[in-house]
């Protein structure tokens, strides 16, 4: 399937390359590598995306620490067994590759449905937010289940769907860094992925 007949799940990010590729798996012989990028936002902050790229591409580009490197794909998520539970990873999986010269170096472009009941609040600085969670469908009978989070009007408007809901989102990549405590009372810093929405709108089922 080419990337442009991925039309439920469309991603592109542009950044630096902040580690060797790191062997990932293989599938019928091919070998896939993990490489994180960084993306620069508008503001000084960073988002660290975590790529998968086949050998395949690679041999097209060859990828080494602090190149710039950009990335076609879809974003794709996984179940991963972390002291016996299971943990949601998200990780761009790359179609294609460029040398990373883009005035969007971080987009998406998603339609899904919402396969958890939304939750909108207000922080106490009164800023609107929503968390919802998107399943996408993928071939072979498969989906990717998305975390993206809303803002303002747009967090209004999230809060009103219910499961089931087809919608489509618009908006980049992000990672955020928060605190986990441990069952032992430690804590430790961790990073979550998530897509924050720009624009958001109901879709027409199938």
């Amino acid at each position: 399937m080419g990337y442009e007949q991925m039309q439920n799940n469309r991603a592109y990010v542009a950044g630096e390359v902040t580690a060797p590729p790191v062997f990932s798996h293989e599938v019928l012989g091919e070998r896939f590598f993990d490489v994180v990028l960084s993306v620069k936002r508008l503001s000084d902050k960073t988002d660290e995306i975590p790529v998968t790229v086949s050998e395949r591409l690679i041999g097209d580009i060859p990828i080494r620490v602090g190149d710039k490197l950009g990335v076609f794909g879809q974003l794709r998520s996984y179940n991963k067994q972390t002291e016996g539970r299971s943990k949601l990873v998200l990780r761009v999986f790359a179609r294609e590759l460029d040398d990373g010269e883009s005035d969007t170096p971080n987009h998406i472009e998603l339609e899904g449905y919402v396969c958890k009941p939304p939750v909108y609040r207000t922080t106490p600085f009164k800023r609107e937010i929503c968390d919802m969670l998107l399943a996408v469908n993928r071939a072979y009978n498969k989906s990717d289940y998305i975390p993206a989070i809303a803002w303002g009007r747009n967090a209004k408007f999230a809060g009103e769907f219910s499961v089931g809901d087809k919608i489509a989102v618009t908006g980049r990549i992000q990672s955020r860094v928060y605190t986990k405590t441990l069952p032992d009372g430690t804590s430790e810093e961790r990073v979550a992925y998530e897509v924050s929405v720009s624009r958001l709108e109901r879709a027409d089922a199938d």
